[in-house]
């Protein structure tokens, strides 16, 4: 099975969770600005919430899309609300590509709510969400 790992990150709360996803499943988790060049059957796609939306850069990533992708699996963090999964969803449906019903989604630190989060017991979660994934 061919994996991709991308993400996008103000505060580097994703790129903990992309890392921790990376190191359960033996892939290299990169960020959204490395295009993909290969098909994929599962695409591991990081993001989280800013100013209420996901980043217009990953709208941009999933646009620019030109290999083929399996399904797009969500994962997340952010401070105030539960999931990017239906702000995703709707993007990545919009590009035709299959989002997985599959999500893992965490607190994320932003000031002074949820100091600490992604913490270790977050990245084992996200560990453990990728290897259930793929197996």
């Amino acid at each position: 099975m061919k994996i991709a790992i991308r993400y996008y990150t103000k505060t580097g709360n994703t790129k903990k969770l992309a890392e921790a996803i990376g190191s359960a499943i033996n892939v290299e988790a990169k960020t959204i600005d490395e295009p993909l060049t290969e098909d994929v059957d599962l695409l591991f796609l990081g993001s989280a919430v800013y100013a209420a939306g996901i980043d217009k850069r990953v709208k941009e990533f999933l646009e620019s899309i030109n290999v083929n992708v399996g399904e797009v699996v969500n994962f997340s963090s952010a401070a105030l609300i539960e999931s990017t999964y239906k702000q995703v969803k709707k993007q990545v449906e919009a590009k035709g590509l299959k989002m997985s019903e599959n999500e893992f989604h965490c607190r994320g630190a932003f000031k002074f709510v949820h100091r600490g989060h992604p913490d270790e017991t977050d990245l084992k979660n996200a560990q453990e969400f990728a290897k259930k994934v793929i197996s």
